[in-house]
């Protein structure tokens, strides 16, 4: 049946199923909460506060990278003592992470590849439910979800998260790539309310040698990463490799954070799972999913659904 086919028709036909079940699962994902997905596709011609040549069009249509930067960025996020406070008791992290997870992923989509009127309104009701979010540290120190300081620790450390994960397991970023993305970021943080959220990598250094000395270990950290090991987070049968992924996470923090927070050796990936983990992620990056804001986002502003996923020059 496949004589005369190459070995890239061949493979081709071999993985349609795999990436046909791949897209399922993550429009499935998208609208868990019994609401269908945006149409990140709608309206045509629409420009997102991004552009479609961005840096962050093409980190964000990795899922293997966005899965391994989300949960770095929520670690250094509850380094934060205020942050971590708020994230636990006003969020479903410990009642249903899934949810959690896909309200944060739905964000952040939405962010970088919705339509600006979509994304803007968006963005203005997170804020507005932050507005009724405050309370006080176990050590009484008191906090607000509103409060620009927080938001920009929260944004910075997503911002961090994403461009590390892509930048390690996909594909290497220049320094001016990774400044170019750290600025492409600047506007929706804005919006959220980070109006310090770093423009540079050197600002990224200087806002986390900031908040460096406010790091603590904490039981809730620990308790966050185990949840995450066992939530159905990722499609079947991707999950088999959620351990994997979270130790690729952890991988990602800086040293001492790492020191800070007792996150040691023992829960970072083993000397043969990097491999497997860029494996992924690389094949992740060549996998073009019709259904992803992505694909979507590229037709709306007048390209091809594959426009991220060709050959770079």
């Amino acid at each position: 049946m496949m004589a005369g086919m190459s070995f890239m028709d061949i493979r081709s036909k071999l993985t349609a199923p795999i990436r046909a079940r791949l897209d399922n699962a993550a429009t499935a994902f998208l609208s868990g909460d019994g609401h269908p997905p945006p149409d990140f596709s709608q309206p045509a011609g629409e420009p997102a506060l991004v552009s479609p040549d961005s840096v962050s069009w093409r980190v964000f249509k990795n899922p293997v990278a966005l899965f391994i930067g989300g949960v770095a960025a929520v670690i250094l996020e509850f380094a934060e003592p205020r942050v971590r406070t708020g994230v636990w008791e006003h969020t479903t992290f410990r009642t249903n992470p899934v949810a959690r997870l896909r309200r944060t992923g739905l964000a952040a989509m939405v962010t970088v590849y919705g339509a600006r009127s979509v994304s803007e309104k968006m963005i203005a009701r997170v804020r507005q439910l932050h507005e009724g979010v405050e309370g006080v540290t176990p050590s009484g120190e008191p906090y607000r979800a509103s409060d620009p300081e927080l938001l920009t620790w929260v944004q910075a450390t997503a911002a961090f998260g994403f461009l590390e994960a892509y930048s390690t397991y996909v594909a290497p970023l220049t320094p001016a790539e990774r400044d170019r993305y750290f600025t492409e970021g600047k506007a929706a943080a804005a919006l959220y309310g980070a109006v310090g959220a770093p423009a540079s990598s050197e600002e990224w250094r200087a806002l986390y040698e900031k908040t460096r000395p406010r790091f603590e270990r904490s039981e809730i950290i620990f308790e966050f990463l185990s949840i995450m090991k066992s939530a159905p987070a990722l499609p079947q049968p991707v999950r088999l490799t959620q351990g994997t992924l979270i130790r690729a996470a952890i991988d990602l923090l800086p040293g001492d954070a790492r020191d800070a927070l007792g996150l040691g050796r023992k829960f970072g990936l083993r000397p043969f799972e990097k491999l497997i983990v860029r494996r992924m992620a690389k094949r992740a990056d060549r996998w073009l999913l019709p259904s992803s804001p992505a694909a979507q986002a590229s037709v709306r502003m007048g390209r091809p659904p594959d426009y991220l996923y060709r050959a770079r020059r």
